[in-house]
């Protein structure tokens, strides 16, 4: 197959590294073509913290799921997360020369383009800029401007930022495993496209995605993101309770939590016990299920109110803004007994577990339709929706440096003008430009 038909996701997470291969089918659905995972080893709550480790691990997961699809990958799109990503809103607008004439892509790319000139505080850089509403000469309310008459443009953003140093490390890891960066996205948004349905997004939802080491919450209303917030706690530290609490090594406390791991410690009996074998010919150890789903409870208890106050701050007891669309909970941590009904529990909103099968093809390996995957369908279909736009950027660069050399041959004998980058055409080349020259200079 040759590689503009196909495109691959790659989710770097605390506890997996997942590669997925994939493309689009006649009836618009994502069919899977090879999926490759393994453990990950140098990622710390979403920050790469060892980039050997994180390039062995991105290699595994890269060659199973070549040899899965009997297909190359070379060119990837990544998920962005970690503690240090977070979120606000900012206001901004541009005066337009001439008002009879229609406002067109152009003028909102220069608008969200401005954006991206916001000070940051120092080490960080925006990722993302994503408008939420236009106003037109003072008219609010406004989704899409473009072909209205006008002489002011302002809109609301949404600007997710994010430390420049762990960008840097993980384009520093994709490069370095003898991969290309197709593009990059946050990690919540990856998922909210794979579990979310636009009726869920029109009518107002929560997006928990309960991963390894963090637990990423994206909310939507009237189908625009309206906030995003990334929780440094995730399945990783239910995991470290239970083997402090219990006194078990890591390997034994996570097959623990899987198999016998309850949210809610009131369904379990005082004399449901299970057996743990003891470390070299030591004696096997009694846990009570009840005194596990303790453990468990009080963790998970601690992330769900965590992720309530970021869905209260964005004012959801307010009218205006109520989410009827409830909580979607999806990511390996959501798999976890009876947390549905404890996030109920906690929150009085309606619960639902999000499962990425809605855009996958009928005969999809069940195992894929699983939350664990939601952020990597999630990606792959983000690299899907922007294959078109990657294969005309690089048309466009080849005629571009035919151009260029040949006006050098031509021009060998004038003195060359200072190099002059072009304008940026879209919301996201401004900000993936800049990165890839942070790149090319760290070298």
């Amino acid at each position: 197959m040759e590689e503009g038909n196909y495109s691959v996701g790659l989710d770097i997470g605390t506890t997996k590294i997942v590669a997925i291969i994939g493309k689009e089918n006649e009836y618009g659905k994502i069919e899977i073509l090879g999926i490759g995972r393994s453990k990950s080893l140098g990622v710390h709550r979403g920050v790469v913290n060892n980039i050997t480790q994180t390039i062995k691990s991105i290699q595994q997961a890269v060659e199973q799921a070549e040899a899965n699809s009997g297909l190359k990958i070379s060119s990837v799109v990544v998920g962005i997360a970690g503690q240090h990503i977070r979120s606000l809103q900012h206001s901004d607008y541009i005066t337009r020369p001439n008002s009879e004439d229609v406002i067109n892509e152009h003028d909102v790319d220069k608008l969200c383009n401005q954006v991206y000139k916001l000070v940051m505080l120092p080490g960080e850089e925006i990722i993302h800029v994503l408008p939420q509403e236009f106003k037109v000469d003072g008219q609010a309310e406004i989704k899409q401007p473009m072909g209205m008459y006008g002489g002011r443009l302002e809109a609301n953003f949404h600007v997710v930022v994010g430390q420049v140093s762990s960008i840097r490390n993980v384009g520093r890891c994709i490069k370095s495993a003898g991969l290309n960066l197709a593009n990059i996205t946050l990690e919540p948004l990856a998922s909210a496209n794979a579990v979310l349905s636009q009726e869920e997004k029109e009518a107002g939802v929560a997006l928990i995605d309960i991963g390894g080491g963090t637990t990423d919450l994206a909310i939507f209303k009237d189908g625009i993101i309206r906030h995003t917030a990334v929780i440094p706690f995730g399945g990783g530290v239910i995991t470290e309770d239970i083997k402090e609490g219990c006194s078990i090594i890591e390997k034994q406390a996570e097959l623990l939590k899987i198999k016998f791991g309850s949210a809610w410690p009131g369904e379990n009996k005082d004399n449901e016990i299970v057996s743990i074998p003891g470390l070299r010919g030591r004696e096997p150890k009694e846990i009570t299920l009840k005194n596990l789903s303790k453990i468990i409870h009080a963790r998970v208890v601690e992330i769900v109110e965590q992720a309530y106050v970021e869905i209260k701050n964005y004012g959801h007891e307010e009218q205006k803004k109520k989410l009827i669309g409830g909580i979607v909970l999806t990511g390996g941590g959501s798999q976890l007994k009876h947390l549905k009904q404890l996030v109920e529990y906690i929150t009085g909103m309606d619960t639902r577990i999000g499962y990425p099968n809605e855009h996958l093809a009928g005969d999809s390996d069940a195992e894929i339709a699983s939350p664990l995957y939601a952020t990597a369908v999630g990606l792959l279909m983000n690299s899907v929706q922007n294959k078109p736009k990657v294969l005309q950027e690089q048309e466009k660069e080849v005629k571009e440096k035919e151009v260029e050399n040949k006006s050098t041959e031509q021009e060998a004998d004038v003195q060359t003008k200072p190099n002059v980058k072009k304008e940026r055409t879209t919301i996201f080349d401004k900000w993936f430009e800049r990165f890839k020259d942070f790149l090319d200079n760290a070298e």
